[in-house]
């Protein structure tokens, strides 16, 4: 018995001396002593060699030199947290502050941002429609025949469990609503997100915005339909821009023609932006179609009407003489620095 309890007393003498500096000592103090191999464990295997009436002495120690261990382990752990956290970094208050960098509005909001300015001090109200749409709004109501190229899987996204819903192609769909809640006169327009099935390269893309406007009254006629889109141009693109009509087809006006301005980049002299010809297209126009009037509840006999639409990256493309749509979604901050403070 003698013997066991002078082992207990210099297993305390080791705990009490065990020099603890880092949390490499502070483990070792662990394993040797706390440990399931440690030397505690080993003394509390030695019970069964202890004769009866001395166990319950014997386990006191042993219970004493356990928690004497454990509050050592305790304390000395909390110690070397404290004086971690102390030696933290220093800071030089006197050092300046870290400049925080600015972002800016990316080309395409600023672009849009102007566009609603001068639509609407030309008397344009902004309307809008969802991304989502069915078959009529985004092509019946809009005098699409039935056999038309645009309601192929090739050119729309449309909805597996619906083939009737589709991602809308154009913002055009935002005319039909409208016509269907609201009586003539109507002037609006509307901005948006469209889709469509195509490639993505640098001229084209499967999501892109667009800008449709219409005005529905009495008496509107083409001569109505080039002055708005002739001061459109100037206000947009400068005085010195000219603007060129050449007759086309849409299935929902008649007559139809695409709207041509001058390059920006050559000036009108030609060169590989707009082929060669002077002339870069920047969208679509023209007279309301009779059978959309009629499909909408409109009499044709009573309201005439003009629409436009045209693409905003295109015209953004032509304003800031940007070469490759995949810049506007690619958020590379080089690109998007360049457009600081031209709000």
């Amino acid at each position: 018995m003698m013997e066991i309890l002078e082992k207990v007393k210099q297993v305390q003498q080791a705990v009490e001396s065990f020099p603890i500096d880092n949390k490499e000592h502070l483990e070792a103090f662990r394993r040797q002593f706390i440990g399931q191999k440690g030397a505690i464990k080993g003394l509390m295997g030695e019970m069964k060699n202890i004769a009866p009436e001395n166990r319950k002495t014997f386990g006191q120690e042993v219970n004493k030199l356990k928690q004497l261990a454990e509050e050592r382990f305790k304390t000395l752990q909390d110690s070397l947290i404290e004086t971690k956290q102390a030696e933290g970094p220093a800071v030089d208050l006197s050092l300046p502050v870290i400049p925080q960098q600015q972002g800016t509005v990316h080309p395409l909001t600023i672009v849009k941002n102007q566009i609603v300015q001068i639509l609407e001090r030309m008397g344009f109200n902004q309307s809008d429609g969802p991304e989502i749409e069915d078959d009529f709004h985004n092509f019946t109501g809009l005098n699409f025949p039935e056999n038309h190229p645009a309601r192929e899987m090739q050119d729309t996204f449309f909805i597996e469990k619906h083939p009737d819903i589709v991602l809308r192609t154009h913002t055009s769909s935002v005319q039909i609503r409208q016509m269907e809640a609201f009586p003539p006169p109507l002037r609006t327009f509307s901005i948006g997100r469209v889709f469509r099935n195509e490639a993505i390269s640098a001229r084209a893309h499967c999501i892109f915005h667009q800008i449709e406007g219409f005005f529905i009254d009495t008496n509107v006629s083409f001569v109505d339909l080039k002055q708005t889109l002739f001061h459109f141009a100037k206000e947009l693109f400068g005085d010195d821009t000219k603007i060129r009509f050449r007759p086309s087809y849409f299935p929902f006006t008649e007559p139809s023609a695409e709207m041509d301005i001058s390059c920006r980049i050559c000036k009108g002299k030609g060169c590989n932006i707009c082929k060669y010809t002077g002339w870069v297209e920047i969208g679509g126009a023209g007279m309301i179609d009779v059978n959309v009037f009629k499909n909408c509840n409109i009499d044709p006999e009573a309201y005439t009407g003009f629409a436009f639409g045209m693409g905003l990256e295109r015209i953004t493309m032509l304003k800031y003489q940007v070469k490759d749509l995949r810049l506007y979604t690619e958020n590379d901050l080089r690109f998007l620095r360049q457009f600081r403070g031209m709000m």
